[in-house]
C-alpha cells in the first residue's frame, strides 16, 4: 500500500533561523538551509505527502508519544535558546489517521505508544526548524514523534521505527518521508566561551568520532555502527541519547540495512555540536 519514499538524518540548529536575520550572523547557515531545501525538492519529486519527524527536542519520561494533531499553528520562542529563535510563526497540517496507525502498530509490537490528537501540544524546534525550510508552502502533512527519551532502550526505539514502516506499508495509501532530527555529538560549548565555538565541535575526540561514524554510514557498515551506537550515544553526548537515529535505522532495517548514506550538507560544527544533513537510501 504505502511507501517510505525518503529517509534522512537532519540538523535543526537554531542558528539556521538566526542566519535569516540581518546582523553579524546573516547567511552563516546557508549550507544547512540549502541542504534542507534539497531534501524537500527530492520529497516533492517522490510525491511525498507526509513527513514523520523523530524530534530530539521533545522530552518524554514514560512511553512513546506522537503529536498527532490535525493542524498546528503558533508563534514559537525557544525556552532553551530564546536569543536564537524568538517569535517564529508556523502553520502546518497533520495526519491523524497515519499517526494513530503508527501508535497501534508500535503498541502491538510491544512498545507502548500514544497518539495525541485532541491536544494543545506545541511542536518543538526539532520539527519546526526543518519544516521552515522544507515545508513553507504546507505541501507536506506533519507527524512529530518524541525522541528525547530519558528512560528508554535504543532497541525499543528501533522497534518504534520498524512500526512506522509497517503502518505505512500495510495501512496507508501514500508516500512518507522519515527524518531523524538531531545532531551527532552534542556537547554544547561551555558557558562563557560559546562564541568561540559557533562553528566548531567541542573537542577533537568528538569530531574524530563523528567523522568516523559518517564514514561508516557512507560505507554501509551498519552491523558495526548499531553495535557501537549505545556507547557512542553515551560517551559522545548524542542528542536525545540518539533515539532519533535508532528510530530511523529501525525503519530501514537496523543492522540488516544495506544502504550507503549520501551526505547532502557536509559535517559541520555548531556551538560545540556536530551536525549533518544526510540521506539514507530506502531499500
Amino acid at each position: 500500500m504505502g511507501n517510505i519514499a525518503l529517509a534522512a538524518k537532519i540538523t535543526h540548529v537554531p542558528s539556521m533561523y538566526l542566519s535569516e536575520l540581518d546582523g553579524p550572523n546573516k547567511g552563516c547557515r546557508e549550507a544547512a538551509i540549502k541542504g534542507h531545501k534539497e531534501i524537500s525538492r527530492r520529497c516533492r519529486e517522490l510525491n511525498v505527502d507526509t513527513i514523520v519527524v523523530f524530534d530530539t527536542h521533545w522530552l518524554v519520561n514514560s512511553g512513546y508519544h506522537i503529536n498527532n494533531a490535525a493542524h498546528f499553528k503558533g508563534c514559537y520562542t525557544s525556552n532553551e535558546l530564546p536569543h536564537f529563535i524568538k517569535n517564529m510563526d508556523y502553520e502546518y497540517d497533520g495526519n491523524p489517521e497515519l499517526g494513530e496507525s503508527i501508535a497501534q502498530a508500535a503498541t502491538k509490537a510491544g512498545v507502548h505508544t500514544r497518539a495525541h490528537s485532541d491536544t494543545t501540544l506545541p511542536l518543538e524546534y526539532g520539527t519546526l526548524v526543518p519544516m521552515r525550510y522544507m515545508n513553507e508552502d504546507r505541501a507536506f502533512k506533519i507527524i512529530s514523534i518524541s525522541a528525547l527519551c530519558t528512560v528508554h532502550d535504543l532497541e525499543c526505539s528501533a522497534v518504534l521505527g520498524q512500526s512506522v514502516r509497517k503502518a505505512v506499508e500495510e495501512n496507508y495509501d501514500g508516500n512518507v518521508a522519515v527524518f531523524a532530527s538531531g545532531s551527532l555529538s552534542h556537547r554544547f560549548a561551555q558557558n562563557g566561551v560559546t562564541d568561540q565555538y559557533s562553528f566548531k565541535v567541542w573537542s577533537p575526540f568528538l569530531q574524530a568520532m563523528d567523522e568516523s561514524v559518517v564514514k561508516m554510514w557512507e560505507n554501509g557498515e551498519w552491523d558495526t555502527f548499531t553495535a557501537l551506537l549505545p556507547e557512542y550515544a553515551d560517551k559522545c553526548h548524542g542528542e536525545g541519547f540518539m533515539h532519533d537515529t535508532a528510530m530511523l535505522l529501525g525503519c530501514l532495517g537496523w543492522d540488516k540495512y544495506q544502504g550507503k548514506v549520501e551526505v547532502v550538507t557536509p559535517y559541520f560544527g555548531s556551538s560545540g555540536t556536530g551536525q549533518i544533513n544526510a540521506i539514507f537510501p530506502v531499500s
